[in-house]
């Protein structure tokens, strides 16, 4: 019996910017400027949970956020990351990777509910995709 087919939930097409796929992940860039914000969605149908992905793509999870926390910190040049798994109002497996800075407006709380999200600068937004892919490694 063929595997169901994965597609992104539709909230998190609606709030993000696809800039690529890694190999087991999607990488997306939140619509919000008041933090440098990414999500990866691992590209597996049905899995709500880390412990839903098998030990092998778990070890490629943690690969990938290791790789993207890295590029995010160096980019940045943040005080902070977070790194979450929540997934309360989207069930969908996700990671939040947020660089944080001690004076943003949300420090020392978590992001969520904080501001309103602040629409990017499109040229901004674009040179922090361009780097972000160059250091990952997606283009």
């Amino acid at each position: 019996m063929p595997e169901p087919a994965w597609s992104l939930h539709s909230r998190l097409k609606e709030d993000t910017i696809d800039i690529g796929d890694l190999p087991l992940s999607k990488v997306l860039v939140i619509k919000d400027a008041n933090y440098p914000w990414l999500l990866l969605v691992p590209r597996r149908p049905d899995t709500v949970e880390i412990i839903d992905l098998d030990e092998v793509q778990q070890a490629q999870l943690m690969t990938e956020i290791s790789r993207v926390s890295r590029a995010l910190k160096e980019i940045t040049k943040c005080d902070k990351l977070n790194v979450a798994a929540l997934g309360n109002l989207v069930p969908q497996l996700h990671v939040h990777i947020i660089a944080r800075r001690t004076g943003d407006a949300a420090w020392p709380r978590p992001v969520w509910g904080v501001m309103p999200p602040l629409a990017h600068d499109a040229a901004e937004v674009q040179n922090f995709i361009s780097a972000l892919r160059r250091k990952i490694w997606l283009g």
